[in-house]
C-alpha cells in the first residue's frame, strides 16, 4: 500500500501496464527536447509525429491578459496530427495552493486541436495527482473554465506479457479529453500529498509528503484532421487490387496469421482511393459488406440467421442450427466510415478464440461532442491511442455515440473475435464496447442503451453467448484477480467488474441489467 492520500485516488478507463518504456529510434512521436533546452517563457515546442520537426510559437499579451497578436507553429496540412509539448515548473502558484512542485504550461497560442492529454515515460507509474486544463475555441478570445482531466487511467490497455504491452512504445497516459476546435492551451498538474501517521513519545504526529510526478510529462495535443478525401487513382499511386489485398502466403499455401484474410470481389479488380492498408482492414469484413464500404447495414433477423450459418455453421450445435439465438445484425459504421488513417496502426490483425463475453466502457472525453463530431472523436482517441500512448491500434472493440450510432473499433472484422485493448486482465475472449462520453454523473440516454443491447444480442449471439448469462474468464493480471484465476463474470460486464475503476462510470454501469434483458429479448429468449 502506498501512503494514505490527502484526496482519494479514484481509477478510471484507459492505459497500460507494460514493461518500462524504452522508444525506439522509429518511435512515432517526437521526444521532446532535454530540459536544458527547454524554450524560454512564451514559446512552445510543438511537435508532430507525422513531422518531427521542431516549431515555435510566439505569443504577445496585453495587460488584461487576452492575447494582442497570434502566431502558430506552422505545420503541414496532414489527415490529423500530434503537438507534444514537455510539462514544466510552474512558479508562482503557493497563492494558488501550489506546491512548487506543479508542473504545467502557461497560456499559448497553438496549431488547432480537438483533444488532449497527458502522457509519461513509465506506463507503470501512476499520476497521483489532478490535472487541469483550460483551453480556446479557435478564432474566439474568451477561454473555457478550467476542466479536470481524467488521471488514473492504468485499468485498461494489453494485457500483461502480451506483445502489444511489452512493445517498448507504451507510455503512462490520462484519458482523453474532447475540447472541440481549439487553438489555445493551458495547463497545471498539482501532485497530491501524501499524508501518514506515526506515533512517538509525545504522542500521535501527522507526515506530510508531496506524491512526485512522473518523469517526461508531456502533453498531448491532437487533431483529428478531417476524413480522408475519396480520390482516383493515377498512375504509380498506392492504391491495390482486391487479389492483392490478401496478404504473403507461407510456403505450404497457407495465409500468415496476422495477415489478412483476403478481399472477395472480381480478380484483380481496383479500389480506387484505398491503400493496401485500407483494403487489408476493409477485406476482413468482406463477408457483410462489399469491400470499401463505409458502413455494415443493418440486416433483419432472417438474414442474420443464415448469415450465422455461413460463418459459423460448422462449429454450431444440432440445437444452435435448428433454434439460433441471435439478436439481428445492426447497422456498424466501418473504419472507412469514420476515417480511420490505417497507416498509422500496426499492420496485421490479432485474434482471441472466442467472445464469451462483453464489456462496456465509457471513454471519460466528456459529453460536449456533437452527433455530427463523433467520427471526428474516435479518429481523435485512435491517434491518441496509438501516436501518444504507443497501443498498436485503438484499443476497444466498438464504440456508441450518444445518438445511438455503433463504430467499429480496433481492426480485423466485426465478427471475428479481435483482440482488444480495453479491460487489462481480460481482453482474451471478450470483446471491449466503449460509450463516447463521462458517465460518472451524467445519465446515458435510452438511445444509447438501446444500440449496446443491439450490439451484444448480434455479436454475443455469433458465439452462443446469452446477454444475461455468467461466464468464466482466466485473468492475466489485474489489481482485483491475480494472473490465472478463473473469474466468473456476467455475460455483459462492466469495466470495473474486471479492474478496480470507476468506468464505465457509475450512471452508465447502473443500466447494465437492463441492457443485459433487452439484449437477450433481442435474442429471442
Amino acid at each position: 500500500m502506498r501512503g494514505l492520500l490527502a484526496t482519494s485516488i479514484g481509477v478510471t478507463c484507459a492505459a497500460a501496464l507494460a514493461l518500462p518504456l524504452t522508444p525506439p529510434a522509429d518511435a512515432a512521436t517526437a521526444r521532446p527536447a532535454p530540459a536544458t533546452k527547454t524554450a524560454p517563457t512564451g514559446t512552445a515546442r510543438a511537435t508532430s509525429p507525422d513531422t518531427p520537426t521542431t516549431h515555435t510559437t510566439h505569443t504577445t499579451r496585453s495587460t488584461n491578459a487576452t492575447r494582442s497578436t497570434r502566431t502558430t507553429p506552422t505545420l503541414p496540412d496532414l489527415p490529423g496530427s500530434t503537438q507534444s509539448l514537455p510539462l514544466t515548473p510552474l512558479a508562482g502558484d503557493r497563492a494558488l495552493g501550489g506546491t512548487g512542485a506543479d508542473r504545467g504550461l502557461s497560456r499559448r497560442d497553438v496549431h488547432r486541436f480537438s483533444l488532449l492529454g497527458v502522457v509519461w515515460d513509465d506506463p507503470d507509474t501512476e499520476l497521483h495527482g489532478r490535472v487541469q486544463v483550460r483551453t480556446r475555441p479557435s478564432g474566439a478570445g474568451a477561454w473555457s473554465g478550467w476542466q479536470d482531466v481524467e488521471t488514473h487511467n492504468a485499468d485498461h490497455g494489453a494485457d500483461p506479457g502480451t506483445r502489444e504491452s511489452a512493445s517498448g512504445r507504451v507510455r503512462g497516459a490520462t484519458a482523453p479529453l474532447w475540447v472541440g476546435d481549439s487553438d489555445g492551451v493551458e495547463i497545471r498538474v498539482h501532485p497530491d500529498t501524501e499524508r501518514r501517521t506515526e506515533e512517538t513519545a509525545r504522542g500521535t504526529r501527522t507526515l506530510s509528503t508531496i506524491a512526485p510526478l512522473p518523469s517526461g510529462l508531456r502533453l498531448e495535443l491532437v487533431d483529428p484532421g478531417a476524413a480522408p478525401p475519396e480520390r482516383a487513382p493515377a498512375d504509380g499511386d498506392d492504391t491495390v487490387s482486391a487479389e492483392d489485398a490478401e496478404g504473403p502466403e507461407d510456403a505450404d499455401g497457407t495465409q500468415d496469421a496476422d495477415g489478412p484474410e483476403g478481399a472477395e470481389g472480381p480478380a484483380g479488380s481496383v479500389i480506387p482511393g484505398m491503400t493496401a492498408e485500407a483494403v487489408e482492414t476493409s477485406a476482413a469484413n468482406a463477408a457483410l459488406a462489399p469491400l470499401g464500404a463505409l458502413e455494415i447495414p443493418a440486416l433483419d433477423r432472417a438474414g442474420t440467421e443464415r448469415e450465422l450459418l455461413a460463418l459459423r455453421g460448422s462449429e454450431l450445435t444440432a440445437a444452435q442450427r435448428a433454434k439460433p439465438y441471435i439478436g439481428a445484425r445492426p447497422s456498424i459504421v466501418t473504419r472507412r466510415g469514420w476515417g480511420a488513417d490505417e497507416n498509422l496502426r500496426e499492420s496485421g490483425f490479432r485474434y482471441t478464440t472466442q467472445v464469451k463475453a462483453a464489456f462496456v466502457h465509457h471513454t471519460a472525453s466528456g459529453n460536449g461532442y456533437k452527433c455530427s463530431q463523433a467520427p471526428s472523436v474516435i479518429r481523435g482517441i485512435y491517434r491518441y491511442h496509438v501516436r501518444s500512448m504507443g497501443w498498436r491500434d485503438i484499443g476497444y472493440n466498438f464504440l456508441v455515440d450518444k445518438c445511438g450510432k455503433i463504430y467499429e473499433g480496433r481492426a480485423g472484422g466485426v465478427a471475428k473475435p479481435v483482440l482488444g485493448a480495453h479491460t487489462l486482465g481480460f481482453n482474451s475472449n471478450s470483446m471491449g464496447i466503449a460509450v463516447l462520453g463521462t458517465f460518472t454523473s451524467a445519465k446515458p440516454n435510452t438511445t444509447t442503451l438501446n444500440a449496446i443491447a443491439r450490439l451484444t444480442a448480434w455479436k454475443l449471439g455469433l458465439f452462443g453467448a446469452n446477454p444475461q448469462g455468467k461466464t468464466y474468464l482466466k485473468s492475466a493480471g489485474g489489481n482485483l484477480y491475480g494472473k490465472g484465476k478463473n473469474v466468473r463474470l456476467n455475460v455483459i460486464s462492466g469495466h470495473r467488474d474486471g479492474f478496480a475503476t470507476e468506468c464505465p462510470g457509475k450512471q452508465l454501469y447502473g443500466k447494465l441489467t437492463s441492457a443485459r434483458s433487452t439484449a437477450a429479448r433481442y435474442q429471442g429468449r
